[in-house]
């Protein structure tokens, strides 16, 4: 029994084990094109803990802003959405907002994990 089981752990080893491993190609010196190619033109939406959006300063409904999307992404073809919520703001919020943002913007709304400097902004 113990010779059986032995075959089957050195077996699902084997399957499991990819022989090249991934690629992986991590940010230095030499990737310096890389790293400009990533600092693309975006528009902020920050998610308060009362739920507002706020776009540029100004206090927006989500429906206000899910209107702006399509009229950015339009106008900036480069642009990104980057939605960015504060940590007060519960889970299942920022997921409503994000599936909302994802139906007008597509593959180019994301979710923001570190808070962004609105003063840094254009």
């Amino acid at each position: 029994m113990m010779a059986v089981l032995a075959f089957f752990v050195l077996i699902s080893m084997l399957l499991t084990t990819a022989p090249d491993g991934v690629e992986v190609q991590l940010p230095g010196e030499e990737n310096e094109e890389s790293s400009e190619e990533l600092e693309r033109d975006f528009l902020l939406v920050r998610l308060t803990a009362t739920q507002e959006g706020i776009v540029n300063g100004e206090s927006l409904t989500q429906e206000q802003i899910l209107a702006q999307i399509p009229n950015y992404l339009v106008t900036v073809p480069e642009g990104v959405v980057l939605l960015v919520a504060e940590p007060d703001v519960p889970y299942e919020v920022v997921i409503q907002w994000l599936a909302a943002m994802k139906t007008v913007g597509g593959d180019r709304v994301s979710l923001g994990i570190e808070p962004v400097d609105p003063e840094g902004l254009n």
